[in-house]
């Protein structure tokens, strides 16, 4: 329908439950979960391009998610015995980019019925009736969404983006801080603004070592890689 309005979880919101067949077998989603990271993410469909692609790069890079307390759960709406074919011709045919037997060892949602994608907001219907956009939910080790992406049929996403989010979020929940624009890790962090309005001298005092201001409601410090790797339990 024309007007058909699609609802989505939103951050700050628990993950919506389901149960679901996966190549992996069945899951209980988030529960199995529960103390992990997870990045949901849709593809449009098996044996396309873009998604073949994608997935060949996620299968490549799944260690540095797994690294990061990170796992992944992808889902399109293609049902479970052509993702198995589809994951198998990945392995034994493809080669791209220097990626080539590319194992998935992930679970991959079969969801026909597009239960999943419409709790998700998965089906944008002026982009396809039929097909889940690329969408990416980032989900905290309590169940919680931290972040989300979606991205057009004809759109690859970049996974080094993937990656900084959840080193981003990891970073600013373990040392209570923000991250500024292109932030990596290494680079300067943001301390949080006060409530009220200090002088900016009165926030140099800050008991923040190195803090720099830019004025009352903009400060900054160092957080250095290692530092970040030490607390993350990880080699960034």
């Amino acid at each position: 329908m024309e007007n058909e309005i699609v609802s989505m979880p939103r951050i700050g919101e628990p993950a919506p439950s389901f149960t679901a067949v996966t190549t992996q077998g069945v899951i209980n989603f988030p529960e199995d979960y529960k103390g992990k990271w997870v990045i949901l993410f849709s593809h449009p469909a098996d044996f396309t391009p873009v998604c073949t692609s994608e997935f060949m790069t996620f299968g490549d890079r799944y260690e540095e998610f797994k690294a990061l307390n990170c796992e992944l759960v992808g889902l399109s709406v293609d049902g479970l015995f052509s993702h198995i074919a589809w994951l198998r011709r990945i392995k034994e045919k493809l080669e791209f980019r220097d990626m080539k037997d590319i194992d998935v060892q992930f679970p991959l949602i079969d969801d026909v019925s597009m239960n999943v994608a419409h709790k998700y907001g998965m089906i944008q219907p002026a982009e396809s009736q039929t097909s889940a956009v690329r969408a990416v939910f980032f989900v905290d080790p309590e169940g919680i969404i931290r972040s989300l992406i979606y991205y057009p049929l004809s759109l690859g996403r970049n996974f080094d983006e993937l990656l900084r989010v959840v080193i981003a979020l990891q970073t600013s929940d373990e040392f209570n801080v923000a991250m500024p624009a292109d932030w990596r890790p290494g680079d300067e962090v943001i301390i949080p603004t006060p409530r009220t309005a200090p002088k900016v001298e009165e926030r140099v005092d800050d008991k923040h070592s190195g803090m720099t201001c830019h004025d009352w409601f903009f400060c900054t410090k160092p957080l250095s890689k290692e530092e970040i790797e030490r607390k993350l339990k990880a080699k960034l």
